[in-house]
């Protein structure tokens, strides 16, 4: 099980018992960029050559492999890699740790686990590790015997921001040999403005944030570097009412 997803049993059973108290409480709202993040590959706004490689390979199948995302920062990759792995696993049975948790022990914790299949709707398993240009030596080594032995109803996941990947490949002697048993998805970085501000646009409207063009979050879109969660979070402070 992820930690994100222990979090939230967590978070859900605090709120019921504050919710049935006497004190007067309010029920947090989640920030715009996690209250719309995409569910379906159809709602991926901006990468349909990502997306359809991911449906290429899907007929084949999903499982037993390795990915390796890479792209700006809020164009998509945790979006990605959460719908990829949700493609052979139910929630529960999906690892997802940031680089500095992948430690050796850890790995060989996760590897054992993948020996047996996923409870569920789903009989799969999966491992997403984010921030991946984080990765110490001996996490690499240790990922390279797990890949050689990947079971065919594990995937691996890997998202790296473009700057991160660069300075990984400079950094360790085993970075190719990863990469070399990942398939590779790399989000686009351009001509990403117009479907981003149509996305947020539309989210606006629907949480009564809107009252500009589509122009003006054209504009917001470049301003933020195609950083769908920057937009978001400018639009929840109110920047493009009225």
């Amino acid at each position: 099980m992820s930690s994100s997803t222990v979090y939230q049993i967590v978070t859900d059973e605090i709120i019921k018992k504050l919710e049935g108290g006497t004190v007067p409480w309010h029920r947090p709202m989640k920030p715009l960029f996690e209250q719309y993040r995409p569910t379906s590959w159809d709602d991926v706004a901006g990468q349909d050559k990502a997306v359809g490689k991911v449906r290429t390979l899907a007929r084949r199948g999903l499982g037993g492999r390795a990915y390796w995302i890479t792209g700006q920062s809020g164009t998509g990759k945790t979006t990605i890699a959460r719908l990829l792995a949700a493609e052979i696993a139910d929630p529960f049975n999906v690892h997802e740790l940031d680089a500095s948790e992948a430690t050796p022990a850890r790995l060989r914790e996760i590897e054992d686990d993948f020996s047996f299949f996923g409870f569920g709707v789903k009989p799969g398993k999966a491992i997403l590790i984010n921030e991946s240009h984080g990765l110490r030596k001996d996490a690499i080594r240790q990922l390279l015997v797990l890949l050689e032995r990947l079971p065919a109803h594990v995937c691996v996941i890997f998202t790296t921001t473009c700057e991160g990947q660069n300075d990984f490949f400079e950094d360790h002697i085993d970075a190719n040999p990863l990469l070399s048993r990942c398939i590779r998805i790399d989000l686009a970085k351009r001509d990403l403005a117009k479907a981003f501000a149509e996305r947020a646009k539309a989210i606006a409207e629907r949480e009564g944030l809107n009252g500009k063009s589509i122009e003006s979050y054209i504009r917001l879109a470049q301003i933020h570097r195609n950083n769908m969660r920057a937009m978001l979070q400018a639009i929840e402070a109110g920047e493009m009412v009225g």
